[in-house]
């Protein structure tokens, strides 16, 4: 019997943070283990008490990584609807208050024993190795993939002195993602690019969305008015979140959309000035809290109006179309894979987003064919993954570990420029002084003796002290 490839999916974030790294990774795992035909590992970050009141919503928290893995099985389930075939695993991490992001601690590769180490997923392979100091990913697994899910160079143009540390970050994370992954995919364009990689949309679609998409189908052959509702926005109430784009195109054609009436909802540190700018507005346009994009209240929505461009792939839009509404969108890359369907509708300026805003009103969106269903869902997501990465092929060892950690014994130039350059990351990743300078967490080189005590490390940290 052949032996089965072993796939480690290491993600930033987890449940109950409704994030995409949370999200999206979870599903891969489910589909990937799906068919039984792999051995699946998903790796999440275990936050300690305190963390986890920063980060998880409606004040959830987890007195145990078991009390945790059962709230997302759980989760997970009533979506996916069939037996979760995969394993989680908890390796230490730390909330950066200043990143709004949750940073690894240690070398977390050490959680897949050595003989079970074939294929790496990074998601968000920058974000995990910015201050990985261990074990060289390329020497542990042989197969390492990288998907970028996030455009930090956008982000960080937004700070203080955003330029130059755009500049600087490009470089870092060239240089990290370069030594660490044997392929990268970009879920869109509108992310940083790699030497080599490829730009292909391996996310899908909470079935639940289909399924809503499927109902309204049904009504729309029946003859039954599908959507009695005109057009929304969700979002996280943040600026940055296609809030600007959207109300400077309602306020510039106020008098040309006197017809629409839109609901936007969301939550975020920007709400106050949201609700003072639409105040503004001579148009219906009313704002509502946060809500979660499946319930019911969204249903019969017919538009959805998504005027960002700082996505890479916005959930929020697949879901929309999930659900057979018509989507006017930005002409831009991270739009590119909606395209393909009926209901997307892309405008280039603001007099073209006019025209289709009330051509949507004035009529009802496109029935989504079975083509477009599946290219949706997370079957045809998993189909792109395994192609991009070729693991569709034979089960093959075509890529071979290193013989040492960091400094290879091949004549290879390339080759031993990229070890020396790993080398010069894992020392420079072992001091402080250093690990700070580039933003680090402080005391994050270890984990430590809490988050070893909730992880069941102690005993593993005493002996390697021993040696």
């Amino acid at each position: 019997m052949d032996k089965k490839q072993h796939i480690a999916i290491f993600t930033t974030a987890s449940l109950p943070w409704l994030t995409g790294t949370a999200v999206n990774p979870l599903f891969r795992a489910a589909y990937l283990a799906k068919d039984g035909e792999r051995d699946v590992t998903l790796a999440i970050p275990w936050l300690t008490l305190e963390d986890q009141a920063l980060v998880y919503p409606n004040n959830i928290t987890f007195s145990s990584p078991s009390e945790h893995e059962k709230y997302i099985r759980q989760w997970l389930e009533e979506r996916v609807g069939f037996r979760l075939g995969f394993n989680i695993l908890f390796y230490p991490g730390k909330f950066s208050k200043d990143k709004r992001s949750i940073l690894a601690v240690g070398d977390i590769s050490e959680i897949i024993p050595d003989e079970e180490a074939d294929i790496a997923v990074l998601e968000e392979p920058e974000h995990l190795t910015w201050y990985h100091h261990g074990k060289r990913w390329k020497t542990k697994f042989r197969l390492v993939v990288g998907i970028i899910h996030t455009n930090y160079l956008e982000y960080v143009k937004r700070e203080k002195n955003g330029m130059l540390a755009s500049f600087l970050l490009k470089y870092l994370n060239n240089w990290v993602v370069g030594i660490y992954c044997h392929k990268v995919i970009r879920l869109s364009a509108a992310t940083q690019d790699y030497n080599g990689s490829i730009v292909c949309n391996v996310h899908g679609v909470n079935p639940k969305f289909l399924e809503i998409g499927k109902k309204k189908r049904e009504q729309q052959q029946n003859g039954d008015q599908a959507f009695t509702k005109g057009a929304y926005f969700i979002g996280k109430m943040i600026w940055s979140k296609g809030y600007k784009e959207l109300l400077q195109l309602l306020h510039d054609h106020q008098k040309e959309l006197t017809e629409l009436e839109a609901d936007l909802f969301g939550s975020g540190e920007d709400s106050d000035e949201v609700q003072e700018a639409v105040k503004k507005l001579e148009l219906a346009i009313r704002v509502h809290p946060a809500h979660d994009h499946a319930d019911p209240l969204f249903h019969d929505y017919k538009l959805f109006l998504n005027p960002s461009t700082t996505d890479v792939v916005c959930t929020t839009t697949a879901e929309a179309l999930a659900m057979g509404k018509i989507i006017v969108c930005a002409n831009h890359c991270s739009n590119d894979f909606f395209k393909q369907f009926t209901n997307c509708w892309t405008y280039d300026d603001s007099d073209e987003f006019v025209k289709l805003t009330l051509k949507a009103l004035a009529e009802e969106p496109a029935q989504l064919t079975d083509a477009e269903r599946h290219d949706l869902s997370w079957e045809a997501a998993t189909e792109r993954f395994l192609k991009a990465t070729e693991l569709d092929k034979p089960y093959e060892r075509t890529l071979s570990r290193s013989t040492s950690n960091y400094m290879s014994t091949s004549l290879n130039l390339q080759q031993t420029v990229e070890d020396a350059s790993a080398y010069v990351h894992h020392v420079a990743s072992g001091f402080e002084i250093s690990r700070r300078i580039f933003g680090a967490i402080p005391d994050s080189l270890q984990p430590d003796e809490q988050l070893r005590k909730e992880l069941g490390l102690t005993d593993a940290a005493k002996k390697q002290e021993k040696d």
